[in-house]
């Protein structure tokens, strides 16, 4: 399988419209012209669009492939981007920043709560005095009530997207099985490209208490992108940390 190709299709995937809720919910938190690292930045899409806002923007993503689809897009908008190839639980090859992002439920994809933490302290550590940790993640009723089970199809004469999850090992974890078939001309026949995304939540209480071990005094959390008030029943989580 050539990743490449699949964090292409796994790009355009994504809502756009998830893009735009999520650098409202930036503009309403940062000011104009702030200094932010996003974290798990992948392809860029959302750094990309802060930066064309007047952020001075930073990504850091685990895969190279990603960042190669970041450095794309960004040279495709005109706008500067520092990438970096990194692990989230340790950014110590990178400066102080006055703000840190973090959406579309990166920190779901850490696989145990250590390494969570420490992730968490590690953007403690290089926040600015007063700076600001805005991230998200999905709950523990979309693991256990959504996902088992989910079933998402979609298909056209190029190519066709199976979805699959259901429920992991571990509590409040789920495995996304992804699969593209794409039509290749020269071979007049379709290509298989699959991968298992498999992601992990907590209670509210746990993610509480892991940040207030981090050194974070002040979290406030929320749902709908920070539009609501958040309940057992949301889907997603939005959590607001300062320094």
């Amino acid at each position: 399988m050539i990743y490449t190709t699949f964090a292409q299709l796994y790009d355009e995937l994504m809502d756009p419209d998830m893009y735009a809720n999520w650098l409202d919910l930036v503009k309403t938190q940062l000011p104009a012209n702030a200094n932010l690292l996003d974290l798990a930045c992948g392809s860029g899409r959302l750094a990309v669009s802060l930066a064309q806002n007047g952020y001075q923007v930073a990504g850091l993503d685990l895969s190279e492939e990603m960042l190669a689809l970041a450095d794309y897009h960004a040279r495709q908008a005109g706008v500067e981007l520092e990438l970096y190839q990194g692990d989230m639980t340790d950014l110590s090859q990178l400066e102080n920043y006055e703000y840190v992002t973090c959406f579309a439920d990166s920190l779901c994809y850490l696989p145990t709560q250590a390494d969570l933490q420490a992730c968490f302290q590690a953007v403690y550590q290089h926040l600015e005095p007063g700076g600001k940790f805005l991230f998200d993640v999905i709950t523990p009723y979309k693991t256990d009530v959504v996902y088992p089970d989910y079933m998402y199809n979609y298909s056209d004469e190029e190519q066709a997207f199976l979805w699959n999850s259901y429920s992991g090992q571990d509590e409040h974890s789920v495995i996304h099985d992804l699969t593209f078939f794409i039509y290749d001309d020269k071979k007049a026949a379709y290509e298989r490209l699959s991968e298992l995304h498999y992601e992990r939540t907590y209670p509210l209480v746990t993610y509480k208490t892991m940040l207030a071990q981090a050194g974070f005094k002040q979290v406030e959390v929320s749902a709908d992108f920070a539009r609501k008030e958040a309940t057992k029943t949301d889907e997603r989580w939005f959590f607001i940390c300062q320094k």
